[in-house]
């Protein structure tokens, strides 16, 4: 395995620097403070062609790989965008991925063109209340009406609700108890009808400027022709999604540590205390350079995730150790760089406080470490089933 970025991927950093280059620590400090879309950053990333760079080149995609766009999303949340500029387009790398290997011609002629384009933004909406990790509990319904399907319950967690125009929906078209394994719910692409959905906004730690959202859905109406594959087979076609998924927040977790990194240590170089710089002392450099080993051996597990994926390998152990090991490395790496500021580390205009509550996101989404820890232990060291 070649540990070495080829020329194609060097210029896919160089680019997405340049992209994100305007869009620098104060400008996400003021979305910090501000709140609203970060519109202007997600045109600027779709002007230059790259929300399409995991899909079919036939649709206007760029038909790169998952390392590809694992290197992307981290580069956006290495250069001091952290999740909250990763997460503006987050969704669109990974999110149709069902649409890619079970849509029909017709649909993804009509879905992914506008959405790599930055015309449409979509949200994706999985979780429920009462749910929660168990998604073959989902609740909420859609009843075949003929040509529709007509749509009631709730999800939460969705996010960029307040600005998407599409949802990915997962919703149950048999009742749980006439379904037998992972039967019974199905997947829509559709438009949000906010006639029939009411989008609540929940206030939240950090990433003011990416909403994150409670949907009430009451009698959305949803063609057939907005299905997925076949009815009742939806959990099998979200599956798809759930490793590119782990293996992208595993890449943008340890950029936003990177980024937190390289703060600490310009600091510890500038500060001086007692006449000397305060990286010269060992209490703050051993910190630092542990942040650095961790993260550096978090990334080559995204790196092998990435790799086992697009060769179309088994890799959801890989997949979701890297996402465990990563959002690890990424909060030890936030903490120590407030620790090394002193109490500025906890002043907004050094960035740092910043990134420590974004370093949440990976550690809570999009499952928590103890389910990753229950399924290492039940399907890679064959230990029996805990939950």
């Amino acid at each position: 395995m070649d540990f070495l970025w080829n020329a194609e991927q060097e210029q896919i950093r160089d680019a997405i620097e340049r992209v994100c280059a305007p869009f620098d620590a104060d400008y996400w400090l003021e979305k910090d403070h501000e709140g609203g879309f970060p519109h202007d950053f997600h045109k600027a990333l779709a002007d230059a062609g790259w929300l399409g760079i995991a899909m079919p080149e036939a649709y206007g995609g760029a038909g790169l790989g998952i390392s590809e766009a694992a290197l992307m999303m981290h580069t956006i949340s290495a250069t001091g965008a952290g999740l909250s500029g990763a997460s503006a387009v987050h969704m669109n790398i990974f999110g149709l991925h069902p649409v890619v290997v079970f849509g029909s011609e017709a649909q993804k002629k009509r879905w992914l063109p506008p959405l790599i384009a930055g015309h449409d933004k979509a949200c994706f909406g999985v979780t429920e209340p009462n749910a929660g990790l168990n998604t073959l509990k989902l609740q909420t319904k859609a009843v075949r009406d003929g040509d529709y399907y007509v749509v009631s319950g709730q999800k939460v967690f969705i996010s960029t609700a307040q600005v998407a125009n599409k949802i990915l929906l997962l919703v149950r078209t048999r009742p749980v108890e006439e379904c037998k394994g992972t039967e019974g719910l199905s997947l829509f692409y559709t438009d949000l009808d906010r006639s029939h959905i009411e989008v609540h906004e929940i206030p939240k730690l950090g990433r003011k400027c990416v909403d994150t959202n409670q949907l009430f859905i009451d009698g959305l109406r949803i063609p057939v022709e907005d299905r997925i594959g076949e009815e009742n087979k939806g959990f099998s076609y979200i599956l798809h999604g759930m490793n590119p998924e782990r293996i992208l927040i595993a890449a943008e977790a340890v950029g936003l540590g990177r980024a937190a990194l390289a703060r600490a240590a310009l600091y510890a170089k500038e500060r001086v205390v007692f006449d000397r710089p305060i990286g010269q002392n060992q209490g703050i450099q051993h910190p630092l350079a542990q942040s650095w080993m961790e993260l550096e051996a978090a990334h080559l597990m995204v790196q092998k995730a990435a790799f086992l994926y697009d060769r179309g390998l088994p890799c959801a152990a890989e997949a979701n150790a890297a996402k465990y090991l990563a959002a690890e490395a990424c909060g030890k790496a936030c903490e120590t760089a407030i620790f090394t500021h002193g109490g500025m580390g906890y002043a907004k205009e050094y960035h740092v406080e910043r990134y420590m509550r974004e370093s949440w996101i990976p550690r809570l989404a999009p499952v928590s470490p103890q389910m990753i820890m229950n399924f290492i232990a039940e399907k890679v060291l064959g230990l029996p089933k805990s939950y």
